[in-house]
């Protein structure tokens, strides 16, 4: 998966670019990935910034040039699930290049993590990770990635 030519893997999350930076959100089913993705959708447009899904529940993750790439699962590229309202429609990017990964609905996410703790290795590559406690709610999570990623060097 580290070269040009390696099969990206189908991995259990959402992916949502926000302007050229990609978020990667993983979680165990219930966490409130897809809820969150929506949430990111509607206060970055409320804020005036470029964001699109590019997949929820499934996505295929690789490596190029030491890079993570996400691309929607074929099977279900532009579609989100909405919580009691299932599957709907919604405008995708073909591929997002991952910044950071946020992982929402953790229940003992320390509240001084340790630095061990706010990283996660996707694919061999170590990237940012923002744990959102289970009490946050989407908005409140939507602002707190918002904000993380504006303090990325990237």
């Amino acid at each position: 998966m580290t070269g040009a030519g390696a099969k990206p893997a189908a991995i259990h999350a959402t992916v949502v670019a926000i302007g050229e930076q990609g978020v990667l959100i993983c979680g165990v089913s219930g966490a409130g990935k897809s809820r969150l993705a929506l949430a990111l959708l509607a206060e970055a447009a409320r804020r005036g910034q470029f964001a699109r899904l590019v997949g929820d529940d499934r996505v295929l993750v690789g490596v190029t040039n030491g890079r993570v790439l996400a691309r929607p699962h074929p099977v279900i590229a532009g579609l989100i699930e909405e919580r009691g309202a299932g599957l709907r429609e919604c405008v995708h990017e073909p591929a997002a290049r991952i910044v950071c990964v946020v992982s929402p609905g953790v229940d003992d996410a320390p509240r001084s993590p340790e630095p061990a703790d706010m990283t996660r290795n996707i694919a061999g590559v170590s990237l940012p990770r923002l744990a959102l406690r289970a009490d946050v709610g989407p908005d409140e999570g939507a602002r707190r990635v918002l904000s993380f990623l504006g303090n990325l060097d990237c």
